[in-house]
This record gives structure tokens, sequence and C-alpha cells, in this order.
């Protein structure tokens, strides 16, 4: 008898799913049944490309009785409230990050989900990726001690791609505090192992044109004594990726010689509704629309990770960890993954299909987010923030 697979519905077809899309058509234990965008193009793709039904509303989406769970990759404000219609409708939820824009809105859907027996995971984030699991489970093995502290930094373009104007409007869900920590916040909580329990952060806004917080400084403590700092700057100068080996974040090689790309393409996008064309034409279904031509080489990382245990330091990083001890520097590999974040899909079937607690549940993610809106209280208010139970 041949395996069940888990039937996914998607709930808007924008840059998210176009990262997803490789992993749910090669993963074995799932199939893309139907979606539902707004955009007439996009559902004329996706029924072209994966034959299932398509869907103007989630709300007609979350009524389809052939769908077991709905992935909602759609704008961030909307991520509550069809998190909520799903499980209403007794769907099975994967979300991604950032989970909600409120703590309210966080609760909201741990308690639906939970009200309806279905399982809600919050994803991708990069705490998903196989090289941060392995240094979680060398970690645990115990044999280089308690974590100590960790250092987590990433420079990227991530302002200057193109963007819809919610994107750039904090308020709205914009900003690298609501879309680029929550990776940070996820990958350190795994590896410290502990809660964190004091927040001391800093914030920059400092281009007019892209008014929201484009970098940031973080100070976590945990209720363990460790405590992790976290960098990020979306300003497209400094590229981190310089210390992956040229490695991408998606695990792609990357061309250096590419440097500024990503400002040289917006400046031809001269007017706001310009640049908001420009990315609806290079999102899935759009006339610039291409899908990934061959799987990336490498994992997926999220900068320079470097944790310090008593013993010892460890290094995810794209093709395995490294290890730094009292008397021998080593390299674990990690193998070349089969299925693009297959980690998020393992969770996923394990969880729905098997009946497995899964690790990034809806609470999980509620205590990413409360960690991530005490970040952003702290930058503006200049002080330390606690984090309550």
């Amino acid at each position: 008898m041949a395996e069940r697979r888990l039937r996914v519905g998607v709930a808007g077809l924008g840059r998210a799913f176009s990262l997803m899309a490789p992993g749910f058509t090669a993963h074995p234990r799932v199939e893309l049944v139907a979606a539902a965008d707004p955009r007439p193009e996009a559902r004329t793709r996706f029924a072209k490309e994966f034959g299932g039904a398509v869907y103007a509303t989630v709300d007609e989406l979350c009524r389809d009785r052939s769908v077991d769970a709905v992935y909602v990759a759609s704008p961030h404000q909307f991520h509550a409230e069809q998190a909520i219609l799903a499980a209403a409708n007794g769907k099975h939820v994967l979300v991604e990050k950032p989970m909600a824009l409120t703590p309210d809105d966080c609760r909201g859907m741990v308690e639906a989900a939970e009200g309806a027996g279905v399982r809600l995971i919050v994803g991708h984030s990069h705490s998903f990726d196989a090289p941060v699991a392995q240094a979680r489970a060398l970690i645990a093995g115990g044999g280089f001690g308690a974590v100590r502290m960790i250092t987590a930094v990433n420079y990227t373009d991530f302002l200057y791609r193109p963007r819809r104007p919610e994107e750039l409007d904090t308020v709205r869900g914009g900003g690298v505090l609501f879309n680029q920590a929550p990776h940070q916040v996820d990958v350190v909580r795994l590896l410290a192992g502990g809660r964190v329990r004091r927040v001391r952060a800093a914030a920059g806004a400092w281009d007019p044109q892209r008014p929201t917080e484009g970098a940031y400084a973080a100070l976590l403590n945990f209720d363990t004594g460790a405590f992790a700092s976290l960098v990020y700057s979306g300003y497209g100068h400094f590229d981190s990726d310089e210390w992956c080996n040229w490695i991408g974040e998606g695990g792609q090689s990357k061309d250096p010689e590419a440097y500024g790309e990503a400002r040289r393409r917006l400046a031809a996008a001269a007017t706001r509704d310009a640049e908001t064309m420009l990315k609806a034409e290079r999102n899935y279904g759009g006339a610039g629309y291409s899908s990934p031509t061959s799987p990336a080489a490498f994992h997926p990382h999220f900068g320079f990770v470097l944790v310090s245990c008593e013993r010892g330091d460890i290094r995810p990083t794209p093709k395995g960890v490294m290890i730094y001890g009292d008397r021998e520097r080593r390299f674990v590999p990690s193998p070349p993954p089969d299925v693009p974040r297959a980690e998020v899909l393992d969770e996923l079937c394990a969880a729905t299909l098997d009946g497995a607690p899964p690790l990034h549940d809806g609470r999980w993610g509620a205590t990413t987010m409360e960690i991530c809106f005490a970040m952003l209280r702290s930058a503006r208010e200049c002080r330390e923030v606690e984090i309550e139970e």
C-alpha cells in the first residue's frame, strides 16, 4: 500500500511560495492540491504547473475538502486571520514567519489550532537548516559542556530588494525586525536551549526612502546564564556571504562580482508604483518570474553563527559544522540536501501524518515573536525589556 501523502493547499502564491515550491514538488510525503491568490496570472500558472484547484479567496480554499493542511504564505498582515480560518475548517496550518504582527494575534492562532485539534507549525525559518540541527545535536550530546555565548551576524541587501509599500512600514509588518529577526532568534533559541529572560536592542532606520528598520543589534540573556548577540544589516554594503565561501542564503553558489545588483535593479523603478510592479513581475505567475533551474548544492544558512560552549566552539556552515576544541579543529560534513527545505516538510508531515509533537509549533513561534516585539520595544524605548513567562 502506498504511503499516505499530506494534501496541501497554498494561501498566497508570492515569494515565500516560490521558495518552498521545489520542496513541495520533490518531497515524497507531500502533494500540492490547491491554491488561493487574488492574481489570476498566479492561479493560471499554478493550475498548469501542479494541476490543482485554484481559488480567488482563502475562504474558498479552506472549504476545499481535499485539503489536509494550509500553507499560509500570504503577506504578513493576513497570517493570523487566514491561519485561524484554516484551523476553523479543520485544516492543519504551516504559516510563514513572521507568525503574526501582534502578541494577541499570535495567541489567537495558538488557541484556534489547539481548540480545533489541528497542528500549527511556524516555518520556514533558518532554525530548520540541517547544519543548525547538526550543531544542536552535538551540543545535546554533552561533550562540549554548557552553551555560554552565541554570536550571530548577517549582512545582506534585504532592504533594497523590490518591496510593496507595507513592506517598508513597520506598523504593517515591514522592516528587518519582523522579516529577518525571527530567523536569528529561532536559531539562537534552538542552540542555547533555554528561555530568553531579558532583551536589550538598538535599531537603525537610515534611509528616508526606505522608512523602516534596516538594521539591528541585540543582546539576549537566557535563564541558563547563556547570552546571545545578534547583528543584522539589510543595507546592502558588506555581504556576509563572503564569510560563507560565497554560498548564498538559499544554499546556492553566489557570484561576488554581482556586488550592488539589488540597488542597480531598484534604480530602474523610479516610483513606488513602479517598484510594486517590479516586485509583482518577479513574483510567481508574473512576466519576469523564473523557476529555479537546479537544486542548491549546499544547505541554506543565515550568516555567521558561532556557539561558544565550556569546552569548545561550534559553527554551523552551509556544508556542515566546524568544531574548535581545546587541541583540535575539525569539520563534520552534512550531506547535500536532496529536497529543498526538506526539514520544514519533514516536521509538518511527522506532526500531521504520524502524530509526532512538532518542535516549531505555535507556542514556539509565539515565543519567538514575543522576543522580536521586545527587541523593537527596547530599541524604541532605549532600555532593557524583561520577557514574561
